[in-house]
């Protein structure tokens, strides 16, 4: 059998980049799971796979799954108790995001943030269409600049159509395998075609009715850098869930709290809500940690807690 790298994913087929840089169309076979739970597509793009070659040699077959150095999972937004896998073996992450059209979904930034920060993923925040806001904006865009890189989170603002942060950005995608996503209507596509032309990946307008994105990646795709290094390109996402989260999930992975929680009377198994002795509430109401980070963790807290009930409570 020979390795290669997934490099497409496309539901029912999967383009593999072989050793000699050939694309192979290959189809799996068995059943794959993820840590015991069910997943949508058991093959990533970014995952290094053995495969056969069929006698034509014109396609093949995914036999095994080589280990995987890190992967992005979100919750199916079809299947809600399955997961679905975004990639595999990535260097960072990135979420793009505006703060006008379509106007900014804050919370959304913190829910990308508990799916990389599991695998202690780099992740970089993007503000695209910077040619659109005025001083309001971008006093926004300077508040959660400050609230973010303050826990070591790396924001960039740009304009996908002015260029403003472009060379930016190239510098920190470059020599790095990068996950880009972000929720519909921010401008992905336009965006990876300023950084490189290229691709000429399809781009959408916003729907005058909804005033919302729509969807022009398919399927997620690798696609190599000519100064190095490559982004694999994803749909874009309505709504993040966590039902494979337990609570304590939710508290680990909001890295200044979990920081902060080793002065907490409970240390570690504190949920930072109405325990004695909370050093994390006590650092929100002194400003010393983001009061918005903290209001975005108690109604994932909650909505993790709520929707997973059942699940936890199974056969008890």
């Amino acid at each position: 059998m020979e390795q290669g790298t997934v490099v497409k994913s496309t539901g029912s087929w999967y383009q593999v980049q072989m050793e000699d840089d050939s694309v192979l169309d290959c189809r799996i076979v068995g059943k794959f799971r993820l840590e015991g739970q069910k997943i949508t597509n058991p093959v990533a793009v970014g995952d290094r796979v053995e495969v056969e070659r069929s006698e034509k040699e014109d396609n093949g077959t995914i036999r095994n799954i080589l280990p995987r150095r890190n992967y992005v999972v979100r919750q199916s937004p079809r299947r809600r108790h399955d997961l679905h896998l975004l990639a595999s073996n990535i260097d960072q992450a990135i979420v793009i995001m505006t703060i006008t059209q379509p106007d900014l979904k804050q919370g959304f930034i913190d829910r990308f943030l508990l799916m990389t920060e599991p695998y202690e993923i780099p992740a970089i925040i993007v503000f695209n269409k910077a040619d659109l806001y005025d001083a309001g904006h971008v006093g926004v865009f300077e508040y959660l600049r400050d609230i973010y890189e303050h826990i070591g989170y790396k924001a960039i603002l740009v304009s996908a159509l002015e260029g403003q942060g472009i060379p930016e950005l190239k510098a920190v995608l470059k020599d790095k395998t990068t996950l880009i996503t972000g929720q519909s209507g921010v401008g992905k596509s336009t965006l990876v075609n300023a950084v490189e032309p290229d691709l000429e990946l399809r781009t959408q307008e916003l729907s005058d009715y909804s005033g919302k994105g729509q969807h022009t990646t398919t399927f997620a795709e690798m696609h190599p850098l000519r100064d190095g290094g490559a982004i694999i390109d994803t749909p874009g996402i309505k709504s993040l869930s966590f039902i494979h989260l337990e609570p304590m999930d939710v508290a680990h992975n909001f890295k200044e709290f979990f920081k902060y929680s080793e002065n907490c009377k409970f240390g570690g198994n504190c949920l930072h809500r109405s325990e004695p002795g909370c050093a994390v509430r006590e650092a929100v109401e002194s400003e010393e940690l983001s009061v918005l980070r903290y209001e975005n963790y108690l109604t994932i807290l909650e909505e993790v807690e709520d929707q997973n009930y059942w699940e936890r409570h199974k056969g008890i």
